[in-house]
């Protein structure tokens, strides 16, 4: 008979603590994919000609990063 492997059992919650954590990136993906109200070509068009990234000058925005906060 082969002696059973064993884990440790922090290496053990690591792991489920990974796959749980890689579960629920999915699910919230697909959560917030659901709740996007569906665009046709023929709209995505509009919205693209009528919202051109041309018809903005930078200085319009304020740009923020996760590094600005404090």
């Amino acid at each position: 008979m082969e002696p059973a492997k064993t884990l440790d059992i922090q290496a053990l919650k690591a792991i489920i603590k990974e796959s749980v954590r890689e579960v629920m990136h999915e699910e919230w993906f697909k959560f917030f994919e659901m709740q996007l109200p569906y665009v046709d070509d023929e709209e995505q068009a509009e919205i693209e000609a009528q919202f051109s990234p041309a018809n903005f000058k930078d200085d319009d925005f304020t740009w923020f990063s996760h590094e600005d906060k404090t």
